[in-house]
């Protein structure tokens, strides 16, 4: 399968197997998108407008690279079941040590940090237990993830603070590593709380939805007052101390905000270079859902994003957006590619009384209980359903170029939307494939103007 588009006056060929990614003249463009429509180069002289000898060459070149298996590739994994061969092992868990949270957010995918359950904080013998079975479930794996999550997982900092003490105690007896990552929504984010953050996350992820009228409306207390100004001190003074280390402002756009590229922009111009702006997942019955009928306009809106992108390197300044970041030299590994996070196999949540899920999003969903801390994994049945769920799993994926890039998509939001894992969430299949289109061109541009992305 070979997929071809322009941008910033380039025209690109992608070849999906091998991941190989070409820039090319009109000529061999054209050749390359007649083959693929044709099956063969038979009559392409007369097709294409250009001079023979130039057509002629281009075919050359074109049958060369096909000989080389870099373009027209045959795809080779779908036979490799690499997902299905591997042992459960476990390399990164979503510890939520909140279901509580001081914010009520009006598109809170998780009922205001509740997850449709009895609100409550995760105890430290429950954490203990957790970070156990991560180290007792990893495997020959020595590098392993815990992200603190909520809700708001500062409202259970002492907890926090105590399960990372004890990890980094357990970990020494695997001969383990565990990185920590934080997600917040900054509202009590006071220095002690900074300086500890900086010392032991090696990532932190905080919320803020950008332009203040547009934060004020969806980022509300509990009293119904706006965020804005708390949020933003806090968020400038964090990334102020942060001395280099890895962060993620996340925010997320809903149909009130179509024009979220603002709200990037916003962001960019506080002087917060990583951002990452997610389109909403709710159901067509809430009024901030993104609809089928809003795609255009949020490809408009990508588009925009790419070119204030490219100005800001000409600049010699520049942002990180999250979903223009690609490595077109390597990239994920073969697994990684065909199954994505790996939730319910490789990647799993625990909730505050010690049960185990797929992951975050399905922390509300009983019918996805693995099981618990206590007594280990016991729904293998399930565990095998994500294992299996693949890109070959998905009509959609099977058939689609940007399947390496995605790795399938979202379970939950595939469960959440169409309730089966299995089956493609069509808006975000669309949104992806723009984001990764942009993605390729702005690095492949950049390169070409000698400019580091």
């Amino acid at each position: 399968m070979v997929h071809t588009f322009e941008k910033f006056g380039l025209k690109i060929v992608v070849d999906v197997a091998s991941g190989s990614i070409f820039t090319v003249d009109s000529v061999a463009y054209e050749v390359i998108k007649y083959y693929k429509e044709n099956g063969s180069f038979d009559g392409v002289e007369d097709a294409l407008e250009f001079d023979k000898q130039q057509i002629a060459e281009a075919v050359f070149e074109v049958k060369s690279l096909i000989e080389q298996g870099v373009l027209f590739s045959e795809d080779t994994y779908k036979d490799m079941n690499l997902i299905e061969k591997r042992n459960l092992v476990i390399k990164a868990m979503c510890l939520h040590v909140a279901h509580d949270c001081d914010l009520r957010c009006r598109y809170c995918f998780a009922s205001s940090g509740s997850f449709k359950q009895e609100r409550k904080l995760m105890s430290f013998d429950v954490g203990k237990k957790a970070i156990g079975f991560l180290l007792q479930n990893s495997g020959s794996r020595q590098n392993l993830e815990v992200d603190f999550f909520g809700g708001e997982p500062l409202l259970n900092f002492d907890v926090v603070k105590k399960i990372v003490e004890y990890a980094r105690e357990e970990e020494k007896k695997y001969n383990k590593k565990i990185s920590f990552t934080l997600t917040t929504n900054a509202t009590n984010l006071s220095d002690d709380i900074i300086e500890y953050l900086n010392q032991n996350m090696e990532n932190v992820v905080l919320s803020h939805d950008g332009r203040p009228e547009v934060n004020d409306f969806m980022r509300i207390d509990r009293n119904g007052n706006g965020t804005y100004s708390k949020i933003t001190n806090n968020i400038l003074r964090f990334i102020q101390k942060r001395n280099g280390k890895t962060y993620y402002v996340r925010g997320t756009f809903t149909a009130k905000n179509l024009d979220f590229s603002k709200d990037v922009l916003h962001l960019y111009s506080l002087g917060i270079k990583e951002i990452s702006v997610e389109p909403v997942v709710l159901d067509k019955s809430s009024p901030w859902a993104i609809r089928e009928s809003h795609i255009e306009r949020i490809k408009e809106e990508y588009d925009i994003l790419a070119e204030e992108y490219i100005n800001a390197k000409f600049k010699g300044e520049g942002f990180s957006f999250f979903h223009f970041n690609i490595d077109l030299t390597g990239g994920p590994c073969v697994s990684k590619r065909l199954s994505g996070c790996g939730a319910g196999f490789e990647y799993v949540a625990v909730d505050p009384e010690g049960n185990i899920f797929p992951c975050h999003q399905f922390v509300d969903k009983p019918s996805f209980k693995l099981g618990s801390v206590f007594e280990g994994i016991k729904r293998l049945d399930l565990v095998e359903e994500f294992k299996k769920n693949t890109v070959y799993e998905k009509d959609e994926c099977s058939k689609c170029w940007a399947r390496f890039y995605c790795s399938g998509g979202c379970a939950a939001a595939n469960y959440n939307m169409n309730g089966d894992v299995k089956k493609s969430y069509v808006v975000g299949c669309e949104l992806e494939r723009k984001r990764v289109e942009n993605a390729i061109a702005i690095k492949l541009y950049l390169m070409e103007k000698g400019i580091r992305s």
